[in-house]
């Protein structure tokens, strides 16, 4: 991890947010075999969480994939990309478990969405705020 160059740490980073997906979606496919629904979700609760833990990652994770190869092309040191990627990353994997577990929001899928949110927030402002104020990355 140490060496690598901002644009290698968001492909890192993009690669690993890729394989989440990749697992939440082979669960959707094996919870609609094993839940016997064709399409839709079937009003089936088993099969309504299974695809919200994965639409939910689809709807995030290529915009923090986006916002980490645009920090790297604009030159943001490698330490930022892993920061915001990891932090991303963590959130990405724990909030989908605490999606699985109960009603009401447990406190893994909480700190996941927090997780979430704090780091896009994080690349926001970078993306927006340096260039406004002419800060330009060391």
């Amino acid at each position: 991890m140490f060496g690598m160059t901002a644009l290698q740490a968001a492909g890192l980073w993009s690669g690993l947010l890729v394989l989440v997906l990749l697992v939440l979606s082979v669960q959707v496919v094996m919870t609609r075999r094993r839940q016997r629904v064709i399409l839709g979700d079937g009003a089936d609760q088993t099969m309504i969480v299974a695809a919200r833990r994965f639409g939910n990652a689809a709807e995030y994770t290529p915009v923090a994939m986006g916002a980490l190869i645009l920090l790297a092309l604009l030159g943001w040191q490698a330490w930022v990309i892993h920061l915001i990627g990891a932090a991303f990353f963590l959130g990405r994997v724990i909030h989908p478990l605490g999606l699985a577990f109960g009603k009401g929001p447990p406190p893994a899928r909480v700190f996941g969405m927090t997780l979430t949110w704090l780091p896009l927030l994080a690349a926001a402002l970078l993306l927006i705020v340096c260039p406004l104020i002419g800060m330009t990355p060391a």
